[in-house]
Parts: C-alpha cells; structure tokens; sequence
C-alpha cells in the first residue's frame, strides 16, 4: 500500500512537473501565440507625429470658467491671461494622407500659433503649414512637404462598442512615441463643458498633456478617434482614467471639407429635439426611449418643408440609429448646405421616410430672436425645463450662434444655458426678449454649461 502511494505521489509530481514545462516550453517557444500590441504598433506608430507650436494668444474678453475637463496639451495654471500671451505648446498629430502630406490633428493646438514644428518618428523634422481649421469640432489639417510617409488607414468609430480594446497613442509631456491602452469606456458622451460639437468617445487608455491630436486605434490598427481632452482631478490637473476622442467619422468629414474648401460650411434642418426619458416613452406609448422627440420645428426651415411636425420622433438618420438627441445635431452638423437628409419617423404608431434638402441656416427666420435687440441677433435659441439630478433646470438654451454675431464674439456658444440676463431670472424666450428689448446696448448673462458651473459674460454692442 505504501509503494502505491509513492508511486501515486511520484506520478502525480511527475505529470505536474511535465505540465509546467509543458506550459514553460509554450511561452518560450518561438511559434507560440503572443498577446502582444507590438505587430500593430509597427505599423501604426510611424503615422503618428510630435508637434510643437509657438505662437500668441489673443486677449479674451470673457474667459470661460476654470474646467475640470482639460484639453489634454492644456497646461495646469490657475492665472488667467491679462493680455496677449506668447506660449510654446506641444501636442500631436496623425498622418491621413501620405502623398499630400496631410496630419490630422486639433483646432485648439494650432489655431493661434505662428510657428508648427513637427518631429515624425524618424526623427525629420519639418515645418507645417494651416491647412485650415474648425473650433466647434476642435479638428485641424496641418501639412508638410516631404516624402516617404505612413499615413493610417480609418477605421468605422460608429462601429466602436462599450469594452471594445483600444491604444491612445502620443507624445505626453513631450515624450515621443508613448502608447497607452485601455477599452472603449462610453459613447456619445456630451454636456461635458467643452465648446463646439460634443460627441466623444470614452476610455480609460491614460491620456496626459501633449495627447492632444494624437491617435486613439483599435486592435486593427485603424484610426477611430482624436485624442482631445481629461477629466482631471481639481487642481493637480491629473490623469484619473478619463479621456476623451472625436470619433474618426467625425473628424474625417471635418477633415474633408477643410482641405477642399479649407473651412467647413455647415447647413441646418430646422428642427429641434430632444432625448425621450423613459417617463416620455410611457407618456406617449412608445415601446423604448430610442430615437429623439421632436419638440419645435422651425418656420420655413427644410424640416417644415419635408412635413416634420411636433412630437414626431427621429429614428434614423441617413440609414444611421438615432438613440439621442445630440446624435441629431452632430450628424446635421456634417452636413453641407445643399446635401439631402433621409429620415425615418414615427407619428402616432405609424412609421414614414421623408427627406429634405439642408439649408444655410442665415435663410430661417428664426422664431426665437425675431423682433428681439441686436444683441440677440443671430443666435438660435429654445426653451429649456428639465429634471437634471433631481433639480429642476430652467432657462434658454443656445442651439445656433453665428460667427459673425455679437454673441460668438462675446463667448456664447451652442449647449450654453442663459439662467439670467441683467441680474433677472430667465424662464423662457419672451423674458429674455424683454430684458433684451431694455438693454439695448450692454447685457449681463449668467451661463451654466455642461459640468463647469455658472459662470458671467456680457453682450455688448
């Protein structure tokens, strides 16, 4: 009995021991199956650029509030700029096109400079050139003249899921050539406090200062976003696992309009949603709260034209699924005035296509500021009453500035949330129109934006 247990115990040891070097030999063995990023990285780093700008920053009239959401090149100052400021800044940039010499990168890099150096991964370094630039999606297209580059290929972001792996790679703090990795952590995020167009893709994949512009890929080596900005902690302005990217669709359509008419030229349906609470989907019978709920429709606007009426509900646009209202107003926005929109809705219980043709959105009179005071003047405005983490909200919000307009010049900008005007509660449109009406020539506003907190502008004449 004793031997059968030493040569139980002795065979047991034995098929251990053959396991582990069995195991051992698999790791080391040349043909074993690597989880490694390197292949991909191989090909992909070379696309991806350093860039540094040196320039000067105009006077700001207004500044924004202080942000815990920070672009990602951002420096962590608390002073704010008495005047114009000369500054050097770092950040990235992605190769699109190798022929041309194209780099994909951010608006708010390179918007101001008088000088970008890129540096590639061969260690060239070149000067680059605007191509041109779009601040309410934040991209820009920068070039350089030379050859024997790698331009990435694009990859589909609409296809992107929550957990999908990705690698956000840059040139943090100056570093070149720095990759990080992480997963998809959210979508379409917005109402983040960042100017312009919001709708980010989410990821844990670390992302510092000197991020900006640089690429976040998939597992395929395929661009599916920009990197742009951080959720920071207070004033440390550190990292805590929360970046955000423009998703590629995006920034490619941007990217298209401006290296053919080195702007972009953006249309409007005329129509305004917003999201269906599960309260509203009940309310109205509807089966689940996808699609976006039309609650104005605006005067002589294509979406008039095309038969759109209130309480109509949004469920795709151009093919694509509508789960918000914010994916309404980020499609709309790529759009060129002159380009046709198909969109499925649902009236009642009944499901229809119709299509309209988008329009220059100087070519609607709109309803919000007509016969208000110049200091309204272009700006598209709605009535704004919801229940945001159990407060009532109410005020107006901003849909539409104009660039040319007094607001634009003043700081107001689309998703801001006018919550009073010459020291007086807003409600709604009309009290805002009348406070106008009597202060024809300077107006306080209080704004709340996103998760900023309120913060003072004024619009002057």
């Amino acid at each position: 009995m004793k031997t059968f247990k030493s040569i139980l115990i002795t065979t047991i040891l034995f098929l251990t021991t053959s396991i582990y070097l069995t195991c051992y030999a698999a790791l080391i063995t040349p043909n074993a199956t690597t989880y490694s990023l390197a292949p991909m990285l191989k090909l992909v780093l070379p696309s991806v650029v350093n860039i540094s700008v040196h320039g000067e920053a105009p006077i700001t009239p207004n500044p924004s509030p202080k942000k815990r959401l920070k672009n990602s090149d951002e420096e962590n100052d608390n002073q704010e700029p008495m005047g114009p400021q000369k500054f050097d800044s770092f950040g990235s940039g992605v190769i699109v096109n190798a022929d041309h010499g194209y780099i994909l990168t951010n608006a708010h890099l390179v918007k101001d400079t008088q000088m970008i150096m890129v540096t590639l991964s061969d260690s060239r370094r070149l000067r680059a050139k605007v191509v041109g630039f779009d601040v309410p999606s934040d991209i820009a297209i920068i070039q350089i003249n030379t050859k024997y580059l790698t331009a990435i290929p694009f990859g589909d972001s609409d296809k992107l899921k929550v957990g999908d792996f990705v690698a956000a790679i840059g040139n943090p703090f100056g570093l070149q050539q720095t990759v990080t990795s992480g997963v998809v952590s959210g979508l379409e995020r917005a109402n983040l406090g960042i100017e312009g167009y919001e709708n980010f893709i989410q990821t844990d994949a670390p992302i510092n200062p000197g991020n900006s512009g640089g690429a976040l890929v998939n597992m395929q080596g395929e661009l599916i976003g920009i990197n742009t900005a951080i959720l920071s902690s207070g004033a440390s302005g550190a990292n805590i696992g929360i970046g955000f990217a423009i998703p590629s669709n995006m920034a490619k359509s941007v990217m298209e309009q401006l290296i053919q008419y080195g702007k972009v030229e953006r249309g409007m349906l005329g129509v305004i949603v917003q999201n269906i609470t599960p309260a509203l989907a009940n309310a109205m019978n509807l089966k689940n709260s996808d699609g976006a709920l039309v609650s104005q429709v605006l005067p002589n606007s294509p979406a008039e034209k095309a038969g759109l009426k209130t309480k109509d509900v949004i469920l795709r646009l151009n093919g694509k699924p509508i789960h918000s209202a914010v994916q309404v107003s980020n499609n709309i926005s790529l759009l060129r005035i002159g380009s046709d929109v198909e969109l499925d809705l649902q009236r009642d219980e009944k499901t229809f296509t119709v299509k309209a043709t988008i329009t220059d959105p100087n070519k609607i009179k709109i309803a919000a500021t007509e016969n208000s005071k110049q200091l309204l003047t272009g700006l598209q405005l709605r009535n704004f009453n919801q229940l945001i983490n159990n407060k009532q909200e109410q005020g107006v919000e901003v849909l539409h500035v104009e660039d040319t307009c007094i607001g634009f010049s003043s700081g107001l900008r689309p998703g801001d949330l006018i919550v009073s005007a010459a020291n007086q509660p807003i409600h709604n449109i009309e009290e805002l129109q009348k406070i106008a009406a009597a202060n024809t020539q300077r107006m306080l506003l209080e704004i709340k934006h996103g998760m900023n907190g309120n913060f003072f502008l004024v619009l002057e004449e």
